[in-house]
């Protein structure tokens, strides 16, 4: 047997094992889930509730950035022949994402009893609601692992979890919208070069509310339907989205409308705030035609970092994604060519909610991306 041939055979062994793990890895993205029960035993068993019910954001934007640097980046890419029918065909990654959804379902159930049995403080309650909506911001994430899938379980899972954080326009929006016009000022979920996240968030939850209505409308038409019919699938949606707001009011009172509200909007938000930070300051290029260049894995940012990559179902690999927007999370690839954040999402969540800060770690790699065509900065 040739030298070349054992090379091949253990390289191509060395990156099966690697793969292997990584599934594995994928079960740490079903921490969130466990986080608020676990934090609440710590909090009773040190009469610490009011503090450790504020756990959730302290571990995501605190001990996972910090840890991400110590594990370090993971650049390992799927062969796509030997790895990709496989990995594709695998039932495993499926069932994480679709158990998520139940899962999720139940632990708003669950907080929602444990709030109302009144063992927090003001202070902790508040802790309470926006732990449990970082965990929702978590799971709009793998409805939009789910909502870019063919078929209908998948889909109509993601949309239902998007209704359980009253955000049901992204499954719209994001499809027919975001992928359509990303890293163009048609974009509502692409910020510009120099805009803060202040200025960008009202503009992302209006434009991209009105928009997906526009969107759906727009498709009913050219069936020759009417838009505000059964057929409309917002009104499915936003329609389950106001049964569960009922069903915590009437069995909760006041105090259950405002857990369902306050979680959704944490949840909506962290999403948007995700949005800023994807595609900051890139912009496809405006051809003489008056069109954009097709989008590549140029126009998103990119971020390797192991940790955060399976925390969020390899939503870092973002340019993969939208370069080939039907890739099951399991596959995406790495690509040299993508513009890299300097950290994980967890980090790059905290640094964009301190505009001077961003800017400075921020502006100076879009500028280098865009340097000799420095036009393109403020087109």
């Amino acid at each position: 047997m040739s030298s070349r041939l054992i090379t091949w055979n253990t390289e191509a062994g060395r990156r099966r094992v690697l793969i292997t793990l990584k599934k594995y890895s994928y079960l740490i993205a079903m921490i969130p889930l466990v986080l608020p029960p676990l934090l609440l035993a710590a909090g009773e068993s040190t009469g610490l509730i009011n503090l450790f019910a504020w756990g959730v954001p302290v571990v995501v934007f605190g001990i996972i950035p910090l840890l991400d640097m110590m594990l370090g980046k993971d650049a390992l890419n799927p062969d796509e022949q030997d790895d990709v029918p496989r990995l594709n065909q695998e039932k495993f990654y499926k069932v994480i994402t679709l158990g998520w959804v139940a899962a999720y379902a139940a632990l708003l159930i669950w907080s929602m009893i444990t709030l109302a049995s009144g063992v927090f403080s003001v202070a902790g309650a508040i802790g309470w609601v926006v732990s449990i909506g970082i965990v929702g911001g978590l799971g709009i994430n793998v409805a939009h692992e789910l909502i870019h899938k063919d078929g209908k379980l998948e889909p109509w899972a993601g949309g239902f979890l998007l209704s359980l954080v009253c955000y049901a326009g992204f499954k719209v929006e994001h499809l027919r919208g975001h992928h359509v016009h990303v890293s163009t000022p048609e974009d509502a979920s692409s910020s510009r070069y120099n805009q803060s996240l202040y200025n960008f968030l009202p503009q992302a939850y209006v434009r991209n509310f009105m928009n997906a209505w526009k969107l759906e409308a727009e498709r009913l038409k050219r069936k020759g339907q009417a838009p505000v019919s059964w057929r409309n699938e917002l009104i499915w949606w936003y329609g389950i989205s106001l049964l569960a707001l009922v069903a915590f009011t009437v069995a909760f009172g006041w105090l259950g409308a405002a857990f369902f509200l306050g979680q959704s909007f944490i949840a909506f938000t962290l999403l948007e705030i995700v949005n800023y930070l994807e595609h900051y300051g890139l912009h496809r290029r405006k051809l003489d035609n008056g069109r954009y260049e097709r989008t590549t894995p140029e126009h998103s940012w990119n971020s390797n970092y192991f940790l955060t990559n399976v925390f969020l179902f390899q939503l870092q690999r973002h340019s993969d994604h939208h370069a080939f927007a039907k890739r099951r999370y399991q596959v995406l690839r790495h690509h040299d060519i993508a513009p890299q954040l300097p950290a994980g999402y967890a980090t790059m969540v905290v640094l964009a909610c301190i505009p001077p800060l961003w800017r400075k770690v921020m502006n100076p790699r879009v500028e280098a991306y865009y340097q000799g065509e420095e036009h393109q900065l403020t087109s």
